[in-house]
């Protein structure tokens, strides 16, 4: 068994370097080519030198409004645009620095700053360029004066985008073979400038008047109602949209579509939409009942009403990330908005209400509320991903989702654990660093220590602390600091409200309000170890004489401090107990004999704990006794433990296997799939190490030891949630494992799908399976590549996409490479997903990584450096190597890149 415990090592160690070396280049990128500084000032076309010289805009002009026009054609592909912004000048200047990249400026006029109504003339504005900062200089014949305004009317024109970002065009194919044609927006974090010159940074706030041109057989959707249609000569159709609250450029979106849509109204009249083709309106219900049920539960929340008058949610037919919470026109990928009840299973169900959740949370925490800065994303995507949570488990409390939160909380500590991790908060300048802050670190950290505030404040004095950030910074940026101190303001006031006046007229009410509200000064102290330093924190206890508790702080990836709210529970006491931790030692004095301690109850707390001495063997021993004694989450938290513990080198892993020796009589879904997901992880590490010997010890172990729960599952949708998701992952385990039941009824129901011409409907939850196992021959793979470019189903496509890469035929994952590259049957957004789940194979990781190697410039072609498509393809390609030679390899590779450079 120690022979996983090193190849666990090297794997870790690899990904380590690897990531550490990909951040260094995407920081070469930016950092070494387009260092800020006087050295770097640019001369455009003309030769006059551009008159600022950093990445961030000056502070000296403000907009106020945008009046924009645009005209995508889609014959041509091209785009006109004509703009109108009122500016507030705060100081004397004669330049008007704002972003522009990849437009065509064909005109720039200043309009007289006494009469922005007039009809006159302006006067010309010369307009620089700086690419590199992608900032467009406007140049003023005189000196515009602090304290007025202006209005710069700027013509221009482009070709829409062929990637995800910025202005692009998107195509679906109908199902009567055509190829449709539709225009859409992606903004964040910083491709506003590529669909019409701005203020591309989110403390530049503003209101935006929006009108669309589009040919009749069309729909044109933008944040707001359309209030009126003009037709123009010609027979295009001029929408006009009502001007919108004050916000972000970021949050600015536009469609010109031929969608259909489903309508219904809330119960405090806000009129929600959810659009999609043609083919797949039928997908769109069950997103509008979520969409209703989570957009009401938020209202009563937040005590703060909806302030737009509708919300569309629309199914993109390209969409790199998963969706884009636009203020009242959220955009999704289909798969994230879209559900099939005849193919989606009860994770796709659970995915889809989670991004509805998470995209309806940013309508307040990211729209209303805005980060001063980027540093701050978590502030949005942290408190989103949170109130995923939050809100599905309160409105689709069967969905149970506080058992797969404990997941997120899981992936961040793997993620935070390594050297190449960031803070929380962490500083982004350029637009290439600014997109990396989109990672696991801003999401599901921020919502992990998020959840652990929440735990420690309590769920009122924590919402009352939300309510107060909201109110208070509406319409407004705000930083870190902003949010400590509303839920120290929220702690203050309902302490207070609870003290009688008699109490509050006394000489000890005094002292303990003094007392207390130094304790609330800690708030921010505390939660800033959290956010303004990177890693995970390692608590070691050892339990002395059954009364007394030694603490050691490390950590697994450094040697930072925090402040952790500990909470744990005692062999004596279900009572949960709590403690600050703030030093790297401390004790804790236990009431009565003891004979055991859980720390982080529930997995509510952001940290690891190592049982020193033989703590561990005591908690193996109590759980082949009677596991009952701890909750569920605290067995999967001691799971987790364990194995994380065991990837830093802390642990044994016959220590950690010894551990999961008592799943055999676990009942909880989620134990089981915890402890089962790092058995496979195992297994497919040795099949791609080729060990033989240990590779079918450990199949035998598994398909011995799970037999029982392996046999009881039936192929069918039944059950609760965890039921279903457990039965998914068991079947797919099983058949992986070649268990000959398994197999056998899977090639059954195969044959009879494939018999019936794919109309026979299969349980949504086993469809994976199946057509994994039907893959496995030519007749089938092919079959099934036929139904991948006939499906409507976004659900059922990437089950069938998954099956295609379990094949193999190395020439059968060529052909799926070429066909993601082309881009017309496998749709490029899902190219990424595609290579990584060809490197899961063990006959495909060779194949994905020496593709990647030699097509590296190509894929940078297709995605930007630091997307979330090529973070996915570097760690999806080189993740699982788990030797010193490969670690080299890819080192190698990424050293090459650096030096390129």
């Amino acid at each position: 068994m120690h022979a996983f415990a090193m190849a666990s090592l090297c794997r870790i160690c690899s990904l380590v370097v690897v990531l550490q070396l990909l951040h260094v280049y995407s920081l070469g990128i930016y950092g070494f080519k387009h260092q800020t500084g006087k050295d770097n000032v640019t001369s455009p076309t003309n030769g006059k030198p551009f008159p600022w010289n950093k990445m961030r805009l000056p502070g000296m002009v403000v907009p106020i409004q945008y009046d924009l026009c645009v005209h995508p054609n889609l014959t041509t592909v091209h785009f006109t645009g004509l703009e109108r912004i009122e500016i507030f000048v705060r100081e004397h200047t004669r330049f008007i620095i704002l972003h522009s990249k990849g437009l065509e400026i064909t005109s720039a006029v200043l309009l007289p700053k006494d009469d922005l109504g007039s009809s006159k003339p302006g006067k010309q504005l010369q307009v620089l360029e700086h690419p590199a900062h992608e900032q467009i200089a406007l140049q003023a014949p005189e000196v515009l004066t602090a304290g007025q305004r202006y209005l710069v009317v700027i013509e221009f024109h482009a070709r829409l985008a062929d990637g995800f970002d910025g202005f692009y065009k998107s195509t679906y194919k109908a199902r009567d073979g055509e190829t449709r044609i539709i225009a859409t927006t992606d903004f964040e974090p910083t491709s506003a400038r590529m669909a019409f010159p701005c203020f591309d940074e989110p403390s530049f706030k503003a209101n935006f008047a929006i009108t669309i041109r589009r040919e009749r057989k069309h729909i044109a959707l933008s944040n707001m109602p359309k209030i009126k249609t003009i037709e123009l000569e010609g027979g295009l159709l001029e929408d006009h949209f009502d001007v919108t609250v004050k916000m972000s450029t970021y949050l600015v979106a536009y469609i010109v579509c031929d969608f259909k849509s489903v309508q219904a109204t809330t119960s405090s009249g806000i009129k929600l939409s959810i659009y999609a083709s043609p083919d797949k309106w039928s997908q769109t219900h069950y997103a509008l009942e979520a969409a209703v049920k989570l957009l009401e539960f938020y209202e009563k929340y937040f005590d703060i009403s909806f302030p737009l008058p509708k919300l569309d949610l629309v199914a993109i037919p390209d969409f790199q990330s998963g969706a884009m919470e636009n203020w009242g026109l959220i955009t999704y990928r289909e798969t994230s908005l879209l559900y099939d009840p005849k193919t989606s299973s009860a994770f796709d169900k659970l995915w889809v209400t989670r991004v509805i959740g998470h995209e309806l949370a940013h309508q307040w925490f990211g729209n209303l509320v805005t980060m001063e800065w980027w540093n701050d994303i978590w502030l949005n995507e942290g408190f989103a991903r949170f109130m995923e949570l939050v809100s599905v488990s309160a409105t689709y409390s069967e969905l149970q989702i506080e058992d797969y939160f404990l997941n997120v909380c899981f992936g961040a500590i793997s993620r935070d654990s390594l050297n190449s991790s960031h803070p929380i908060s962490n500083p982004a300048e350029t637009p290439t660093q600014i997109k990396e802050m989109f990672d696991t670190v801003s999401y599901d950290k921020g919502a992990c220590i998020l959840k652990m505030l929440q735990d420690f404040l309590s769920e009122a004095v924590f919402q009352k602390g939300i309510i107060h950030y909201l109110k208070k910074y509406s319409y407004r940026n705000a930083k870190n600091d902003d949010l400590w101190n509303s839920m120290a303001n929220a702690s203050s006031v309902l302490w207070v409200n609870q003290i009688s006046s008699s109490l509050m007229s006394s000489l000890f009410s005094q002292s303990c309000i003094h007392n207390h509200m130094g304790k609330l000064t800690e708030i921010e102290e505390m939660m800033n170890t959290w956010t303004l330093q990177k890693g995970i924190p390692l608590q070691i206890s050892l339990l002395l004489r059954k009364q007394m508790f030694l603490y050691c702080i490390f950590s697994l990836s450094s040697r930072y401090f925090w402040h952790i709210p500990l909470t744990y529970v005692t062999s004596s006491s279900n009572t949960v107990h709590r403690h600050i931790l703030k030093t790297k030692t401390d004790t804790l004095e236990l009431e009565g004999e003891v004979a055991w301690v859980k720390f982080n109850v529930d997995m509510n707390g952001y940290y690891i704990v190592h049982y020193e001495g033989n703590g561990w063997d005591n908690i193996i021993k109590l759980l082949d006794q009677n596991h009952t004694l701890f909750s569920h989450k605290d067995r999967v938290n001691l799971i987790h433990n364990a194995f994380q513990l065991v990837s830093a080198g802390r642990l044994s892993l016959d220590t950690a296997l010894d551990l999961t020796r008592y799943l055999r009589r676990e009942s909880s879904n989620v134990v089981l799939l915890q402890g089962l997901g790092y058995l496979e992880m195992f297994y497919h590490m040795m099949e791609r190490r080729n060990i033989s010997d240990v590779t079918e010890n450990l199949k035998r172990y598994i398909l011995q030891h799970f037999k029982p729960v392996i046999d009881k599952q039936t192929w069918s949708d039944e059950g609760s949630v965890s039921d279903r998701m457990l039965r998914s992952a068991l079947l797919e385990l099983a058949c992986e494992l070649q268990y000959p039941r398994c197999i056998q009824k899977a090639n059954e129901l195969f044959s009879k799908w494939m018999g019936s011409g794919g109309t026979l409907n299969l349980p949504a939850d086993v469809l994976k399976t199946v057509y994994s196992v039907g893959a496995q021959s030519i007749a089938g793979w092919n079959y099934l590549l036929k139904q991948y470019s006939l499906s409507m189903s976004g659900a059922e496509k990437n089950k069938i996409l998954y099956a295609l890469t379990t094949s193999r035929h190395c020439e059968k994952l060529t052909k799926l490479i070429e066909l993601g590259m082309e881009g017309e049957v496998i749709k490029t957004q899902d190219l990424a997903a595609l290579l990584n789940a060809i490197a899961r194979n063990p006959e495909g990781q060779g194949l994905a990584w020496n593709f990647v190697r030699k097509n590296w410039n190509n894929l940078l072609k297709k995605f930007e450096l630091a997307s979330f498509s090529i973070r996915t393809i570097i760690v999806g390609t080189t993740s699982r190597f788990s030797s010193k030679d490969k670690l080299e390899e890819v080192c190698d590779f990424l050293l090459i890149l650096i030096g390129n450079l």
